[in-house]
């Protein structure tokens, strides 16, 4: 829905510069029962450009309502993800070979982060996801990490680690924050345990009353918990997200300060995106702040984190 505003924006922008006035409209297809409503849709007015996550693309090209004989441009977002995804792989496959061809079309692979791109620039002329003239673009070869941002670290002792987030949270007064917390194995799952989100945001409630906004995002929570709870954070700011890696990747939220890293994230590439999260509002120069709870043992791997994406974190003695 982000992406599908945006782009309705600079349809409404192109359609002003033209002089024939072409009508440039765009569709998000979502997810779940909304896709039986998109049916009608699509014969009534054939979109210009179609916003959609893979699965519900997918899922309507094997019905055959949508057909993509004339699509002239795909975009893949996240598509480091999107090929490391064992949910999103074989879909994403299908659409690069079977739904479309690759000679009638530009496609466009983006993210933050794709690693050893030579090695993948090989792949995708290989597998015929895109032509042989394919290049790679790097916006930022130098700097993957953004400037605006202010990275530090606070070690935690043993059954310390809510009370060291609501110190921090005490102590830095933040406008708005997200604070990642690590996903709920399988295992535990089976087991019946309370998600470790659940338990923050019930911890939060109790004992932090700097805010009263205090929101869950995580994979589990349907779509439209999620969107509910993302126009909220929107609305109405001074907001506190605590969130799993599904907000890791592509939320826009300019007005975020603050992100706490209340798990440490996998890898140094799920670091950068969870710090992308903050440092968005345009033109500010104001510094966004980028932290992590940590046990001392957890310290040499923040320290690979910084070496791979050329940043410097500092401890917080609290």
């Amino acid at each position: 829905m982000q992406v599908t505003k945006v782009a309705r924006m600079l349809a409404a922008k192109h359609v002003e510069l033209e002089l024939e006035q072409k009508c440039c409209t765009v569709m998000a297809l979502l997810d779940g029962g909304m896709l039986r409503r998109h049916n009608s849709w699509l014969k009534a007015e054939p979109p210009t450009i179609v916003v959609a996550t893979i699965r519900s693309l997918c899922q309507m090209l094997e019905k055959q309502t949508l057909k993509l004989e004339s699509m002239r441009v795909l975009i893949i977002d996240e598509v480091d993800f999107m090929f490391n995804s064992s949910k999103e792989v074989g879909s994403l496959r299908k659409l690069l070979t079977s739904y479309s061809s690759l000679n009638n079309r530009q496609t466009v692979f983006a993210s933050a982060s794709i690693p050893q791109h030579r090695r993948f620039l090989h792949d995708c002329i290989q597998q015929k996801w895109t032509k042989s003239d394919v290049i790679h673009v790097h916006a930022n070869p130098i700097q993957p990490m953004p400037s605006c941002l202010y990275h530090r670290f606070v070690i935690y002792g043993k059954n310390r680690k809510h009370q060291i987030l609501l110190s921090l949270l005490l102590s830095d007064a933040p406008e708005s924050s997200i604070i990642f917390v690590g996903e709920q194995s399988e295992k535990s799952k089976k087991a019946g345990n309370t998600p470790s989100t659940t338990l923050l945001v019930e911890f939060l409630k109790a004992s932090y009353v700097g805010c009263s906004d205090i929101h869950l995002l995580e994979e589990d929570t349907n779509f439209h918990l999620r969107a509910a709870s993302l126009s909220e954070v929107r609305q109405g700011g001074n907001y506190i997200l605590v969130a799993t890696d599904i907000a890791a990747r592509g939320v826009d939220l300019p007005e975020t300060t603050h992100i706490y890293n209340f798990d440490l994230p996998r890898t140094a590439v799920d670091y950068l995106h969870r710090a992308g999260r903050t440092g968005r509002k345009p033109f500010s120069e104001n510094k966004c702040t980028v932290t992590s709870i940590l046990l001392s043992e957890e310290r040499f791997v923040l320290k690979r984190y910084e070496n791979e994406l050329l940043f410097n974190c500092e401890e917080l003695i609290l």
